[in-house]
């Protein structure tokens, strides 16, 4: 029986020394980036700079950013060159990302590294100085796109399929936030060795709204360009289509927007951690004019806001009374589950009652390309959460609308222990075919050893039900506030949102 055991070990290491040296491993560290060559390729035929320090030619529309996710070490789809596992060895580590991100994160970052790789190859060092002279670039010179061929790659479609069989959306932000990220890079690019990048962050996002569910048959392409530029900021919009392929008479509709996204970064030196200005934008074509003009005058409308709020001390005293009478209403009901439990409204529910909470400790392989925590990454496990409270709240599986608002007030850098706390801020019940689930998520940044904890985001989606839930008369409650605190943040995010105008 021993001498039995010891030749069947005996074989089996030997079997597997014969697979070490005669077959290419299952999984190698670099499979899901992009070839160096290809990437570089790829960046140039989207708008990126050029090494040569000309401005590029605008980006052809069908020359999208390459994107592979095969598994295997070698061989590839179509003849594609094999994966080398150290392709990215003469990278420097300030430039490697985390190693947890999708294959289409992973493909954007490569693209936009490589435009930092080109000025060091020219000589580019750590005592270059800032850009002095701005360029003015054409929205077509930092467009960018990615086709997901769900339909012909089994391995991305099992990487984004949600239990329902529907496009994971959470996933999908983290490769909306990494493709307004890395037009951002491109539009402030000015093709010279001689100055240092900027560092671009993430600023908020603005109305993102899902308009159809995202389904994994058909291919699903996104494209964004700058829109909008200040001093120091740069808007940008994102649209997700996906062909219909569902018509009656077999035709294929021209490319319907599924999901459309504003982002806002804001530029950094990245030496003395100031504002930095960037590029100016001129936009050609009517739409790009039109965006331009609407993204100016809502620029505008915010501007007007803050300088109201800034005075509402001194002139606002009837606005004052007002919001008073509007806080008093809110927490009039609440306090008859303190007061009178017994005789509380039984169709109303707490926001305590609500709440959920994660937490996680930030890992190194969750960083972008300045070493901090990807925004993706968070937006990605805000939504998570936010999508699990509605779920607990409603009864029934909810249905993403929109991302109404994000704020990305302060970094959060590897290491830190960050707390997501989220609870169901207020419904909407007017449209019984439509009722509104208004969730929240606040991050925090949370320090023991200080004994402090401070809030790096904000996060606010909007989920409703299901209309076969709707018919078989699921019952949504309406939430109420306990505390003056609570009923603030519903009143700020209603206005927020025009609730009251």
């Amino acid at each position: 029986m021993a001498m039995r055991s010891s030749t069947a070990t005996s074989l089996l290491s030997r079997t597997l020394r014969l697979r070490a040296t005669s077959s290419p491993p299952l999984l190698e560290p670099s499979a899901h980036r992009v070839p160096r060559a290809e990437s570089r390729a790829a960046s140039s035929s989207s708008g990126g700079g050029d090494p040569s320090g000309q401005e590029p030619a605008p980006a052809p529309m069908d020359s999208p950013i390459k994107v592979f996710s095969d598994l295997r070490g070698g061989g590839g789809r179509g003849g594609s060159a094999a994966i080398d596992a150290c392709g990215s060895a003469r990278k420097p580590l300030s430039l490697w990302p985390g190693m947890y991100h999708s294959p289409v994160t992973n493909a954007l970052w490569e693209a936009r590294s490589s435009i930092f790789e080109r000025k060091m190859d020219a000589g580019g060092n750590a005592d270059a100085g800032p850009q002095t002279e701005l360029l003015t670039k054409k929205p077509a010179q930092s467009r960018t796109s990615i086709v997901y061929k769900f339909a012909a790659d089994d391995i991305l479609r099992e990487q984004y399929r949600d239990p329902w069989n529907e496009v994971r959306v959470g996933k999908l932000l983290e490769d909306l936030d990494a493709l307004a990220g890395t037009i951002a890079v491109k539009h402030c690019s000015d093709g010279d060795s001689t100055t240092r990048p900027l560092l671009l962050v993430t600023a908020s996002v603005d109305k993102m709204v899902l308009m159809k569910p995202l389904r994994l048959d058909t291919e699903v392409k996104i494209i964004g360009a700058v829109t909008y530029v200040g001093r120091s900021s740069i808007d940008i919009q994102i649209e997700v289509t996906q062909v219909d392929q569902g018509s009656v008479d077999g035709d294929v509709q021209s490319d319907p927007i599924a999901l459309t996204a504003n982002f806002t970064f804001v530029a950094r030196d990245s030496v003395t951690g100031k504002s930095a200005p960037v590029n100016r934008l001129s936009p050609e074509t009517e739409r790009e004019k039109q965006l331009y003009a609407e993204t100016e005058a809502l620029e505008k409308v915010k501007r007007r806001k803050r300088e109201e709020q800034k005075g509402v001390l001194e002139k606002g005293v009837h606005k004052l009374g007002v919001e008073a009478e509007r806080l008093k209403a809110l927490l009039a009901e609440g306090r008859v589950f303190s007061d009178f439990p017994a005789l509380a409204d039984r169709d109303s529910i707490l926001m305590k009652d609500t709440r959920l909470e994660t937490s996680m400790i930030c890992q190194p392989q969750q960083r972008n390309l300045y070493g901090r925590i990807f925004g993706g990454f968070l937006m990605h496990r805000a939504f998570e959460l936010a999508f699990s409270t509605a779920y607990a709240f409603v009864g029934q599986r909810p249905c993403f609308l929109e991302v109404d608002h994000v704020d990305f007030l302060k970094p959060v850098d590897v290491g830190d222990f960050l707390r997501f706390k989220s609870c169901v801020l207020f419904t909407q019940l007017e449209n019984k075919w439509q009722p509104l689930v208004n969730v929240e998520v606040v991050a925090h940044v949370t320090r023991p050893e200080l004994r402090k904890s401070e809030i790096s985001n904000t996060f606010h989606f909007t989920f409703s039900v299901g209309s076969d839930a709707l018919k078989n008369g699921v019952n949504i409650r309406n939430v109420v506030p306990s505390t003056e605190e609570e009923a603030r943040r519903i009143l700020d995010r209603m206005d927020a949102e025009g609730l009251f105008d």
